[in-house]
Parts: structure tokens; C-alpha cells; sequence
């Protein structure tokens, strides 16, 4: 295996946090470099060469780049992972199932649970109809988390893979973001409490070093949610 030499383009956003994650738990030497998604960074000519989507996170590998978080969380695995502690062997069953839970994230919960973020945080017009729509496909989307979740501990089967490192920290963000109680799907709570007590998960959720204080988030994004909520409704006007 040739030695990693891994450049990470990320922002504390859940996308890029599952690539921070796997990156420590698989104790790999790299580097982090924090994009001002706020200042438009990721739309700069020299990002673009490295994904032309301009989109976080992605990463270069020496020569190589990768982008798009199942491509990075694939690539890592494939290369890096070679006891197989956090991925499964391509052409087993357990593979074919996690290659389906990392699709499944990157096709509905990611963009789903985001059109949720989006519409009750940080939207800059109040759409009570785009926040109720798209929490209701989040808490959708939960239950078929949880439906997995009871006859499986993991996604994939019994380990902790990168499909469940995919959908953590979405699963993490829904009650900070959206006021869902985890409660309400016991499985899923089950879940995400384990993967959250894992040493490398609370290093990689501090990769980039958030500006808001960890123990200062829910109090921001409380913030941000109100300002929403007293915006007229577009509709109205």
C-alpha cells in the first residue's frame, strides 16, 4: 500500500464531516483545509480544479483528487482500509448492501434532511410549506433508518462501516437543526448514541474547527430558526 498523501478540502457541514470521521478512524495522516463556504471559496478557480462541482469536501491523494463524499468515502476504503475494519469486500452480499445505504444517503436523506436544514435555519425568505415538506421526508427517511436498524445493529450488517458513517451526521443534526426527537425511532437513537461515544467521531466532528462553539450550537441555530420563523411568509405577498 503507498503512503497516503492526503489533502482534505472540507467545512464543518455533515457532508464533510463524514470524510473527516473515516479519515480518523482509519488514523490517516492528512491535512485540513477549511473552505469559507460564506465567503464563496469553493466557486474559486483554483477549488475547481480539484471538483469542478464546487462542492466540499473533496480531497487529492498525491496526483489524485477525488470529490463527491461516497466517491472520497469509497476511494478511502478501497485503498486504505485494507483489513476491511470499517468497509466490506467488493462482491460479498454485506458489500452490496453497504453500496446501497451509501447511495441511498447520497440520493435521499442528504438532499432531503438539507432542504430541511435549509428552509428552517438558513433560508432568507420563511416558507412554512418548504419546511413542513422536507421535515416530513426527513422523519420519512428516519423510519427507514429505523425499519433497518431493528433487525440489524449496523447498516451494512454487524460493523460499523462507512454507510453508517455516511448517515450519522445527518442523523446527529436532525435535533439540532430540526427539532426531532431521536426518541421517536429508538433504533436509530440506539445507533447514533453508540457511534457518537467513538473517540475518532468526536475528532472528526471537530475537523474544521468549528466557529460556533460545540456547546454554543443548539443556542445559534435556535437563533437563526426564530429570524426565519418571524419573516412573512413570501406566499403573502
Amino acid at each position: 500500500m503507498s503512503s497516503p498523501n492526503i489533502d482534505l478540502y472540507t467545512a464543518g457541514t455533515a457532508n464533510g464531516f463524514k470524510v473527516s470521521i473515516l479519515l480518523e478512524e482509519l488514523g490517516l495522516p492528512y491535512k485540513t483545509h477549511a473552505l469559507d463556504l460564506g465567503a464563496n471559496q469553493q466557486k474559486e478557480e483554483w477549488f475547481l480544479k480539484i471538483n469542478p462541482n464546487g462542492r466540499i469536501p473533496a480531497i487529492t491523494d498525491g496526483e489524485t483528487r477525488v470529490f463527491e463524499s461516497a466517491a472520497i468515502l469509497l476511494y478511502l476504503a478501497d485503498k486504505y482500509d485494507t483489513e476491511r475494519k470499517f468497509s466490506y469486500a467488493p462482491g460479498t452480499a454485506e458489500y452490496a448492501e453497504q453500496l446501497s445505504w451509501l447511495m441511498w444517503q447520497m440520493g435521499g436523506l442528504g438532499p432531503m434532511q438539507g432542504q430541511a436544514n435549509h428552509f428552517a435555519a438558513f433560508a432568507t425568505v420563511r416558507s412554512d410549506y418548504g419546511i413542513q415538506r422536507y421535515t416530513d421526508e426527513t422523519k420519512r427517511l428516519y423510519s427507514v433508518l429505523e425499519l433497518r436498524l431493528q433487525e440489524s445493529p449496523y447498516l451494512a450488517g454487524d460493523k460499523l462501516t462507512i454507510a453508517d458513517l455516511a448517515s450519522y451526521p445527518w442523523v446527529m443534526a436532525g435535533p439540532l437543526v430540526l427539532d426531532l426527537d431521536l426518541a421517536e425511532w429508538p433504533a436509530l437513537k440506539k445507533w447514533s448514541d453508540s457511534i457518537a461515544e467513538r473517540e475518532a467521531v468526536q475528532k472528526g466532528l471537530k475537523i474544521p474547527p468549528p466557529r460556533v462553539p460545540l456547546d454554543q450550537m443548539a443556542e445559534f441555530l435556535a437563533g437563526k430558526k426564530r429570524e426565519i420563523l418571524a419573516r412573512e411568509n413570501t406566499d403573502k405577498h
